[in-house]
């Protein structure tokens, strides 16, 4: 005999249904992306991420992607990543310029993060797997990370978790900026890519860059760089002099570009470098300083930065 409902239960159990949907309601959201608008519903848990700054913005927000791309320069993700992923690894996409479209399918995704820079064609196969976020393009700017990173939040879910990640990145740079004034620490600084070429001048619109300048650093190279946007083109060692700031901060992205730095070392044109000479000279990863975006990245570069301004 099928058992009855009372009144007092029918009316418990729809009201149980109706507050499912009132949920669900919430959590659907539109978001305003490179592509149009995009609908996203719920907290993804199968998460595709094709940019670095993706892969930052997720991890901050509490969530291990399926899948990512491989760090500039290297063959899988960017080292200062690795402290934030445990036993779960994100399964290799390619390269953000050369995605594997066959591998994201196969980690059947709810959604895919993907960088500004997604051609069309990328975006019309990637969108039919899942929804598909792209950032707007934006000119070059030091905090470009921030508007990125609570895009990604909204498309996660997760908003507040990125604003806490922002937030503590602003009141760290902050406390740095007082300690750093209060150590009488400041000058003029470079930040420069070695490649095996030769060395290349930053842009200051650049996340560590941007740091450098708030934690109460002079960037300089605007003049070497002109309209060229990220970087310089590659200075001549006769030309080092042009880089000879109070302080050097040198990132090199492969083995290649280590090898390069090492024998320029050897050169009486780099030994010369009042800067050299200073003992002001400051080597960092060229992966994390001159490619990764993000609050976690910003953490890092931070790391660094005070590391060697406050030893």
């Amino acid at each position: 005999m099928a058992a009855i409902l009372t009144k007092s239960a029918r009316l418990g159990i729809a009201g149980v249904l109706l507050s499912a949907l009132a949920v669900g309601t919430a959590h659907a959201r539109t978001l305003d992306t490179a592509f149009g608008d995009v609908d996203v519903e719920g907290t993804p848990e199968r998460v595709v991420t094709l940019y670095e700054g993706a892969l930052d913005a997720a991890l901050a927000a509490g969530i291990t992607p399926l899948g990512a791309v491989t760090t500039r320069g290297g063959d899988n993700v960017a080292e200062y990543v690795e402290t934030h992923l445990g036993d779960e690894r994100p399964a290799i996409m390619g390269v953000v310029r050369e995605i594997n479209i066959e591998a994201v399918l196969a980690q059947q995704p709810d959604l895919i993060l993907a960088p500004a820079q997604l051609s069309d064609q990328q975006y019309q196969l990637l969108s039919q797997i899942a929804p598909t976020v792209v950032p707007h393009t934006q000119p070059l700017a030091a905090d470009n990370w921030k508007a990125e990173a609570q895009l990604y939040g909204q498309a996660l879910n997760r908003e507040a978790a990125i604003e806490e990640a922002i937030a503590a990145v602003d009141q760290r740079t902050a406390e740095l900026a007082e300690a750093l004034a209060a150590a009488d620490v400041s000058g003029t600084a470079f930040l420069v890519r070695w490649m095996p070429g030769g060395p290349m001048v930053m842009s200051e619109n650049l996340i560590a860059t941007g740091l450098l300048e708030r934690v109460g650093l002079d960037v300089q190279g605007a003049d070497l760089i002109g309209g060229r946007g990220v970087h310089s083109d590659v200075l001549s060692l006769e030309n080092l002099a042009e880089i000879d700031g109070d302080w050097l901060f040198l990132a090199t992205l492969n083995e290649d570009g280590q090898a390069a730095l090492e024998a320029a070392k050897q050169s009486a044109a780099f030994t010369r470098l009042e800067v050299v000479q200073q003992e002001q000279v400051v080597p960092v990863n060229g992966q994390l300083w001159s490619s990764a975006n993000g609050p976690l990245a910003a953490q890092a570069i931070l790391d660094d930065i005070e590391a060697a301004l406050l030893p």
